[in-house]
């Protein structure tokens, strides 16, 4: 007789969720570059600076010409670091999460759960890796050409430099609030959608398990977790790739409800979902390739699939 399979322990179940998502993050990565700066360019041309990218199309162009291929990929090292963090915490504490608010079947647990799950798994992994997002978003915001000195020479150095001239909580943790609040709006959006969406097209027998099923349903929860949490990533980006004044305070933005206030009066509703292209784009195919790599990772070390 066979024996049931070992249960799987949260350490893997978080693991497995952080290869996935670096996974995603290898793919995604120009177009996350390309969204912070265009969600970063507003505050140049408040300013009086000139429109520096266009669109999306022009500015991948830009930034080759301007930094070369490698501009595309700034910021990568903190990317993966973050995702091997935040990212692997936020997925891999989604299902143990639901399982503790009472889910047992996964073809029978009802949307509003999945929600919590996964809002509740969000927060906390973005409060936590917060440091590596900071660093992202200020290296992959760096416009630095050929020959000029970055702002930060890597990753370690990055640390090193916003500990000591910011602070911990001023410096490495700023913005934790928008960064936990757009993780909890992501999580609650992206995975549940993709968990409903997924077992709704089972339920219905449309698609069996397998990869057209994973494909289709991470592409819906890809642009459902985009139209989400776009306002506070916009939020979120300027908030982090800000000067700080000498009492540790940003000097653009004082809180993330100014900043809120400021984007929509100055620049109008659009102004929150500048970057939205390009954030889909990125959302897209980092979610595609997250859970397609997740799920086959998941049958490889013989758990069920989501």
């Amino acid at each position: 007789m066979s024996q049931p399979p070992a249960p799987i322990s949260l350490g893997t179940k978080v693991a497995l969720a952080g290869v996935s998502c670096m996974c995603g993050q290898s793919v995604a990565n120009p177009m996350d570059v390309m969204k912070i700066r265009l969600q970063i360019q507003g505050e140049s041309v408040k300013a009086g600076g000139a429109v520096k990218y266009r669109g999306m199309v022009t500015g991948l162009a830009t930034i080759v010409r301007e930094e070369g291929v490698q501009g595309l990929y700034k910021g990568i090292k903190p990317a993966l670091l973050r995702e091997a963090s935040y990212s692997a915490l936020r997925m891999g504490l989604y299902e143990p999460i639901k399982e503790i608010l009472g889910a047992t079947d996964p073809s029978q647990t009802p949307l509003w759960l999945k929600i919590v799950a996964g809002g509740s798994a969000g927060a906390l992994g973005g409060a936590i890796a917060n440091p590596a997002d900071l660093i992202k978003v200020r290296m992959q915001g760096d416009m630095a050409r050929h020959g000029q000195t970055p702002r930060y020479s890597g990753l370690a150095n990055a640390f090193s430099t916003i500990a000591r001239q910011e602070g911990i909580f001023n410096g490495l943790y700023r913005g934790v609030g928008p960064t936990a609040f757009r993780g909890m709006l992501l999580t609650a959006s992206q995975l549940p959608a993709y968990d409903h969406i997924k077992h709704s097209i089972l339920n219905l027998h449309i698609l069996p398990e397998g990869k057209p099923l994973h494909f289709l349903s991470s592409i819906c929860a890809g642009f459902i977790a985009v139209g989400v949490t776009n306002p506070v990533d916009v939020v979120k980006t300027r908030i982090m790739n800000q000067a700080v004044a000498r009492d540790g305070l940003g000097m653009s933005y004082r809180s993330p409800i100014q900043c809120f206030f400021t984007v929509v009066t100055t620049e109008g509703v659009r102004g929150l979902y500048k970057g939205f292209f390009p954030s889909w784009l990125r959302l897209g195919p980092h979610t595609v390739v997250t859970f397609l790599v997740m799920e086959q990772l998941r049958a490889w070390a013989g758990m069920r699939a989501i």
